[in-house]
């Protein structure tokens, strides 16, 4: 269930996700976010680097059907790669939509 688990996991228009979980039978997806079928991802490392949900998915918390809100293109994760501190928090806040830095940045890099 991953992230379906903590954001929005009491909605009715999460039920078929629910069912697919418990009874183990595959679900008919409908693709959100656009990558070229050669283009492999994985959340675990971003995860485990800090990097929040938002960052890429935007406040899907918030919307109402799930749109892709980044373009999720080679140069734009580049970018990040190279500069990932504004992206970062810690690994316990990146399922939290809400979170904020402390206003003292220089603080929350000593944590991380």
């Amino acid at each position: 269930m991953n992230c379906h688990a903590l954001v929005k996991k009491d909605s009715e228009a999460l039920a078929p996700i629910r069912d697919s979980a418990q009874s183990g039978r595959p679900m008919h997806w409908i693709r959100v976010h656009k990558l070229p079928d050669f283009a492999y991802f994985t959340h675990r490392a971003h995860v485990a680097a800090g990097i929040g949900c938002v960052s890429c998915h935007g406040r899907i918390d918030e919307m109402e059907v799930v749109t892709q809100m980044m373009p999720l293109s080679m140069s734009w994760c580049l970018d990040c790669h190279r500069n990932p501190t504004p992206n970062r928090r810690p690994v316990s806040e990146v399922t939290n939509m809400r979170w904020t830095p402390p206003r003292d940045a220089r603080l929350l890099a000593a944590q991380l």
